[in-house]
């Protein structure tokens, strides 16, 4: 019989694998993230929706940010990046649901997401993709 800390090893890499649920609605795809993420949980959500994009045609790529409740440097950047990439793919992306205090604490500290769409919520940014996508 396996005791608990023999089953330690197998439960910490399965709870480490931080997977964001990818949807694809019509022409778009969204993302929901839904905890902090690490770094390369970032990079994986970069590139799999990148690769979303591709593989399904999307026109649009909703990010939902609702949860976080920390956006350091490289999480802007790598969501920055995220929208370049889209965009070299012939898709538009849009972030939702940057908290008040994540923003005040990113205009602080000077991290921007340059050109990328913001919205308040998934109904704005539907909206948005669809008068942009048009």
């Amino acid at each position: 019989m396996i005791g608990p800390m023999e089953m330690w090893p197998s439960m910490c890499s399965f709870f480490s694998v931080m997977r964001v649920p990818i949807l694809k609605q019509g022409d778009y795809v969204i993302a929901s993230i839904q905890s902090a993420l690490t770094d390369d949980d970032l990079m994986h959500l970069r590139d799999g929706l990148t690769a979303h994009v591709g593989r399904y045609r999307s026109k649009g790529v909703i990010v939902d940010v609702t949860a976080l409740d920390v956006m350091d440097s490289f999480a802007t950047r790598t969501v920055r990046d995220l929208a370049q990439m889209v965009r070299l793919r012939g898709a538009k992306t849009i972030i939702v649901g940057i908290q008040p205090e994540v923003a005040f604490a990113m205009v602080q500290l000077g991290l921007e997401l340059g050109d990328v769409g913001t919205a308040l919520d998934l109904e704005e940014a539907l909206q948005w993709l669809r008068y942009e996508c048009r």
